[in-house]
């Protein structure tokens, strides 16, 4: 019995990508903005269908990092959820729960949490993500491709924000309500 639980435990672990971060120059809106529209800095190799065209972030609590599946000739052939949107303070932090990839196959789950910084010349962003459960081979195989995919995601955020395009949609910030004196 004994062998047989070490066994078992011997998959079970938590892999932890360094905290690694970037300096942009944008500032922490836009920054944020930039963050939930992965086609403009994720690489599509690393994606289902093969473009990050087709992946997208609702940046509200419960919303969806997600992909369509699109076959060649532009017609839609599925989706997939890379993670679920836990917290989204807008300009400051983004964080989604989800196993990416091939993790998704495992009986793992993950954190990746987003933490914008303004700075001198734009912002800082810092990208964490903490994975844990129980992988057949042990997820210490497999931390340093997750590192190494993310830390190349977390590059070109900066080529992103320096790039022409727009900043597109941002966060929603809470709305303060008007308020009127009552005489």
């Amino acid at each position: 019995m004994h062998k047989w639980l070490m066994l078992l435990l011997t998959g079970i672990g938590l892999a932890t990508a360094p905290a690694r971060s970037e300096v942009l120059a944008a500032d922490a809106d836009a920054a944020c903005a930039l963050l939930i529209q992965p086609a403009r800095w994720w690489n599509g190799q690393h994606s289902y269908s093969g473009d990050a065209a087709n992946m997208r972030i609702d940046a509200r609590a419960g919303g969806c990092f997600c992909e369509a599946i699109v076959e060649y000739g532009g017609e839609p052939d599925g989706s997939v959820e890379h993670g679920r949107v836990l917290y989204a303070a807008p300009g400051r932090q983004l964080r989604l729960a989800g196993a990416l990839g091939s993790q998704q196959a495992e009986a793992v789950t993950g954190t990746l949490d987003f933490t914008i910084t303004p700075v001198e010349r734009g912002s800082r962003i810092a990208l964490n993500y903490h994975v844990g459960g129980y992988r057949q081979d042990g997820l210490h195989v497999i931390a340093p491709m997750i590192d190494k995919v993310l830390a190349e995601q977390r590059a070109s955020l900066r080529p992103a924000a320096e790039s022409s395009g727009s900043a597109g949609p941002a966060i929603p910030r809470r709305q303060e309500p008007e308020r009127r004196l009552i005489r």
